[in-house]
């Protein structure tokens, strides 16, 4: 944490060292003197040699004299380079470079009146405050920058009262970010007004890191006691009078076994999950082809489609012509989660699309896929002009009514009466979902209707490139029976 200054005066002026004007002038004098000193010793015969030798010194002090000052001009262009108006009318500051240089958001507040509510400004806004904060000019109102109740309480502490002061602030949006502010007072600038530091500690990570480990620790002593419960019930029988049955242990071992592998799963998922909310502030810089990604799942699930009846139908761009920045093992995970998701509550005989589509506003990324239905987004991105590429995976299960659509997305959730059978899960693929196309900057929806199927939706914005640019209408289609 920088400590401040303990006043911030509205203009710093530049000025060169003494030593470069006070020096010459020091050795003028001196030079004067010698050659006093040399009149008064060397007597009238040798008055013209002394003359002589005072005026080559003098000579040679005005010649360094000169030099002295064309460096100390120099020098005051140098620093004068140096010092950046940050605003018209606002503070003038020459350490601008070093403020932008902190990874930490830095404010400059500055007020005249405490009963004037709309009189606190931010003079003064460095590189990482103006990109958290989302604004564009280093200057003007501070609510329009931050709403916060508790910060700007503890502006107005610094700012009136002399005091410091601390708060946490949440900017909202869908990248959740939590950070610690701290308020620090200034003293007045040369117009009068109260001036205060505001600096902004980035504690997401750390919050996430206790978030994960309590959430952890909840969803697993809670989902796991029911496998552990049944797996010691079993062993239990094993031991009791079941000990000598042949036939009731090797039901009852491959019983075991299916918990077993459930618990395995349940764990696997946990941990990718706790994994993906820890960084998913933190956007992906690699580029992915969407297309390759998602015929590689296809090719994947193809064997089980199959062994269950199913056919798949895949209907997408060219490799190498969708791309966008991100992870590809969570793009795949995203694909297969959904995918996987649409198998589980398909009948033999029954058909999954899964549709790629290229250069989509993010309007036309939830347009409606199926008629009369109910239709939600889960995840809306905070999104500018960008275009996306929309996955789409449509089903012909059993769908859900309306009511069911918003809490998809919730550990653990399931559709009354679809939680029996060989639907078995972790409760957790949509979670993932949702929470790995945030960390894209992506979208998320959903539509169905009890009896039609479903429709789920993630887009992702496209890497800028002429995948993004140039739309390709050409399509590789695939079928799998």
């Amino acid at each position: 944490m920088p400590q401040p200054t303990p006043s911030l005066p509205p203009h710093l002026p530049l000025r060169p060292r003494r030593g470069f004007v006070a020096g010459p002038v020091v050795i003028t004098g001196l030079a004067g003197g010698l050659a006093l000193a040399v009149l008064t010793l060397v007597g009238e015969a040798h008055q013209a040699w002394a003359l002589i030798l005072a005026a080559a010194v003098l000579a040679v002090t005005l010649v360094q004299a000169r030099r002295a000052r064309q460096e100390a001009a120099r020098l005051q262009a140098e620093m004068a380079q140096t010092h950046v108006e940050v605003a018209p009318g606002a503070l003038s500051l020459p350490y601008t470079s070093v403020l932008n240089a902190l990874p930490d958001p830095v404010m400059v507040i500055s007020a005249h009146e405490p009963d004037d509510l709309t009189g606190r400004r931010f003079v003064m806004v460095n590189r990482a405050g103006r990109r958290v904060l989302k604004i564009q000019r280093e200057a003007g109102l501070l609510v329009t920058a931050i709403r916060d109740p508790d910060v700007l309480e503890v502006v107005d502490e610094a700012l009136f009262g002399g005091l410091e002061g601390e708060a946490v602030y949440e900017p909202g949006g869908t990248q959740e970010r939590i950070f610690r502010v701290y308020a620090r007072p200034l003293g007045v600038a040369s117009d009068g007004a109260q001036l205060a530091l505001l600096v902004l500690h980035d504690e997401t990570d750390i919050r996430r890191v206790e978030r994960m480990r309590a959430d952890f620790l909840a969803n697993a002593s809670h989902e796991l006691r029911t496998p552990l419960a049944s797996l010691s019930g079993f062993i239990e029988t094993l031991r009791g009078h079941a000990r000598g049955d042949e036939g009731a242990r090797d039901r009852f071992l491959g019983i075991m076994h299916v918990q077993a592998e459930r618990m395995s799963r349940l764990i696997d998922d946990l941990m990718s999950l706790s994994r993906i909310e820890l960084n998913e502030h933190v956007r992906p810089l690699e580029e992915v082809d969407l297309a390759a990604a998602v015929l590689d799942v296809i090719d994947a699930l193809a064997p089980l489609a199959r062994d269950k009846g199913v056919v798949l139908e895949a209907e997408t761009p060219p490799r190498g012509t969708v791309s966008t920045i991100g992870d590809r093992d969570q793009v795949i995970q995203v694909t297969q989660n959904l995918v996987d998701n649409a198998l589980k509550y398909s009948v033999s005989g029954g058909t999954i699309r899964i549709l790629l589509q290229a250069d989509l506003s993010a309007e036309a990324c939830v347009a409606p896929r199926m008629a009369e239905a109910a239709r939600l987004s889960l995840l809306t991105p905070d999104h500018g002009p960008e275009r996306f590429a929309a996955l789409s995976v449509i089903d012909t299960g059993p769908g859900m009514e309306r009511e069911h659509l918003p809490r998809l997305t919730e550990r653990f959730y399931r559709v009354e009466g679809q939680k029996s059978g060989e639907k078995l899960g972790t409760g957790l693929g949509l979670a993932i979902v949702k929470h790995i196309v945030n960390r894209h900057r992506g979208g998320l929806a959903v539509e169905s209707a009890p009896g039609r199927g479903a429709v789920f939706t993630a887009y992702f914005p496209l890497a800028e490139g002429p995948a993004a640019d140039t739309p390709d209408n050409s399509h590789d289609v695939a079928k799998v029976s």
